[in-house]
């Protein structure tokens, strides 16, 4: 039997969501079944703080890394503020 649960979601990010489910060729609601389904089954709440590169930063990530292999262009470790002044005071 299935039954309705109503949800205060802001207005902005449920048409986001919405949108990126449809894009998925999901309903918002089957997607909110699948993250309740697993929520169910592994009694755990799961979320990611990995960042994931977007194709631009990629795409700067592969001009640059010639320079990296090579350890051009690259500056120092900054640690600590003495080491942030001195390197903006190199500019």
């Amino acid at each position: 039997m299935k039954t309705v649960v109503n949800l205060k979601v802001d207005r902005d990010i449920k048409i986001k969501a919405q949108s990126l489910a449809k894009d998925f060729g999901l309903s918002l609601s089957a997607v909110l079944n699948v993250y309740l389904r697993q929520f169910v089954r592994d009694k755990a709440l799961t979320f990611s703080t990995a960042p994931q590169m977007t194709p631009e930063l990629e795409n700067l990530l592969g001009k640059v890394e010639p320079d990296i292999k090579a350890k051009r262009n690259l500056s120092k470790p900054i640690i600590n503020e003495a080491d942030l002044d001195s390197f903006f005071t190199s500019l």
